[in-house]
């Protein structure tokens, strides 16, 4: 559980640290306010992904699912910056064809999104989940994403992306597979 008041004090000490006061009038709410925003920013480290993915449904389907373009924000660990982007999640239901309610992907990837962050972590975390819970053939996950950290201080190399990718099961072990996912998120 984010704890508002702590954030509070310490935007106030953030404010009080870069020179500025905290009672000048337009500053007075931003500690209430980063405190909000964080409490939503950070709202999946409450939350069991898993739990989205508990209801599936028996319906024979053996190919391929893929939800591609899924938008999300989450916040890099080293900075606090955000990074943004979109994921692309892919999965070969098990021989007994049970799938989950589509939208349970895009969840999945809010929850873990909705945490301090590295890319290559949210997008392993991802694909352990989904094939934890729905034991399917394969899950494959690409993330595109944009760092602000990259953008704002350091290197300032804004449009560069940072693309993170993991396979499971069918899709690690049968190039055929991985190539079909990779060919239908990128529209070809």
């Amino acid at each position: 559980m984010v704890n508002q008041n702590q954030i509070k004090l310490a935007v106030t000490s953030i404010i009080e640290a870069i020179g500025e006061d905290p009672l000048r009038e337009n500053l007075m709410g931003t500690p209430e306010r980063v405190a909000e925003m964080y409490a939503e920013l950070f709202s999946g480290l409450d939350v069991d992904p898993r739990t989205e993915l508990s209801v599936s449904f028996d319906e024979g389907h053996q190919e391929m699912v893929i939800l591609k373009d899924i938008p999300f924000y989450s916040m890099c660990e080293h900075h606090l910056l955000p990074f943004y982007g979109v994921a692309h999640v892919g999965y070969v239901p098990s021989p007994s064809g049970r799938v989950v309610g589509i939208s349970k992907l895009a969840r999945v990837v809010e929850i873990f999104a909705r945490r301090p962050q590295l890319q290559e972590r949210m997008t392993r975390q991802i694909a352990d989940a989904i094939f934890e819970v729905l034991q399917p053939d394969g899950v494959a996950v690409v993330v595109q994403a944009e760092h602000l950290c990259m953008i704002m201080r350091g290197i300032k190399k804004p449009g560069a992306n940072v693309v993170t990718s993991a396979m499971r099961g069918t899709f690690r072990s049968k190039p055929a597979t991985r190539s079909e996912f990779m060919s239908l998120i990128q529209g070809k």
